[in-house]
């Protein structure tokens, strides 16, 4: 089906493509799994689900890189925030993720400088700006967002400016889904601005290593609907599986050559945690040799806790980001824990799948 550019709002085409979902022959019941905090975003306000055919389960994955923050990596921050002549600066969905009992909210409250930025090029402006302290940017992303981190490193920065990483991969964290699910995993709806980086290639290894399909999606509800069409329609026919892109005003085959090498110019992969969800090979980035002077923990001696804790007792975040729970299943949802008052990281940020479904809830009540 052609759309045009006006029509990614249009009901009619809407319509017949939930029409087309609701004809499909679906035998035995698949689980469609989307790994992107705006697709949750998307999905929960235009009300996607509620117009599936019964057997198609949409679950969200692990799609949002503060939710995945570890409590040990804000610790870090938080340790870097105490020390003197100290400028902290983080995005701001970072500010109120707990780890234990603190919170970079909690320190800025105790008078730590702890400023938002809304760009990796703000704390390199902090640094300039503020050349008698120590600015230490608090990096938290996937490709997207490390694109231009690496960019900025690139570009040369301010003896006075320093970072705490915490970078996580998607690729990695789909085959860690996949081999932990057993099967149970039909497909995947691929994070669109991700894969403006990673371009289809980037995901070539779901359909040649594990014969799983995926469909690469916009952010609009024509474009959600036509990737879950196109995805259970793979699903239905049965094997062999691809990758399609229909993102193609966005997404090109390579993706960005140029950010792809940026990136591991000034990183490379190691194993790292994801919050609640433990450690997994190869899924984040740390700075290479030649850029470990940025390393904030090296420079401001900060210590890794390894025993922090990442999710408060009762939290079911970790079930709702491996897809195994719905934010709907925990009983603190929308009673103990709500955006004003956060017990667990899907609810904080603004890309969490609890926040998603509070806040769209909310919108349908009044």
């Amino acid at each position: 089906m052609n759309i045009s550019l006006d029509s990614f709002h249009d009901p009619e085409i809407a319509g017949i493509l939930t029409k087309k979902l609701q004809e499909l022959d679906i035998k035995e019941p698949m689980t469609l799994m989307h790994v992107c905090g705006t697709h949750e975003h998307s999905l929960a306000k235009a009300g996607i689900r509620s117009v599936l055919p019964d057997r198609i389960r949409l679950v969200a994955g692990p799609g949002c890189p503060v939710c995945v923050c570890p409590a040990g990596d804000i610790d870090l921050a938080i340790q870097a925030a105490e020390k003197e002549k100290v400028i902290l600066a983080t995005f701001g969905d970072m500010f109120r993720v707990p780890s234990g009992d603190r919170s970079l909210e909690s320190m800025r409250a105790e008078g730590s400088d702890i400023r938002v930025v809304y760009s990796p090029l703000d704390p390199v402006k902090l640094a300039l700006d503020n050349p008698d302290r120590e600015v230490v940017f608090m990096a938290v992303g996937f490709e997207t967002t490390i694109a231009p981190i690496a960019a900025s490193v690139l570009s040369g920065l301010p003896k006075n400016y320093s970072m705490i990483t915490s970078l996580r991969l998607v690729p990695e964290a789909l085959v860690f889904l996949l081999e932990r699910s057993e099967g149970s995993l039909d497909g995947f709806i691929l994070p669109g601005h991700v894969s403006t980086v990673l371009g289809r290639r980037g995901y070539s290894f779901l359909e040649n290593e594990y014969n799983v399909p995926g469909v690469i999606a916009g952010f609009e509800p024509v474009d959600i609907l036509q990737g879950i069409l196109e995805l259970a329609r793979q699903v239905v026919a049965g094997p062999p599986f691809r990758i399609e892109n229909l993102y193609k005003r966005v997404v090109r085959e390579n993706g960005n050559t140029r950010a792809n090498r940026m990136i591991y110019k000034v990183f490379e992969k190691s194993d790292s945690r994801w919050r609640g969800i433990g450690g997994i090979p190869g899924s984040g980035l740390k700075l290479k040799e030649e850029y470990g002077y940025l390393d904030a923990a090296e420079r401001l001696g900060l210590e890794y806790d390894e025993e922090m804790v990442d999710l408060p007792e009762g939290c079911i975040c970790d079930k709702v980001i491996l897809g195994e729970a719905e934010s709907e299943d925990c009983p603190s949802f929308g009673i103990l824990c709500t955006p004003r008052s956060p017990v667990g990281p899907c609810m904080v940020s603004s890309e969490g799948t609890c926040r998603a479904r509070y806040q769209c809830r909310r919108v349908q009540a009044d």
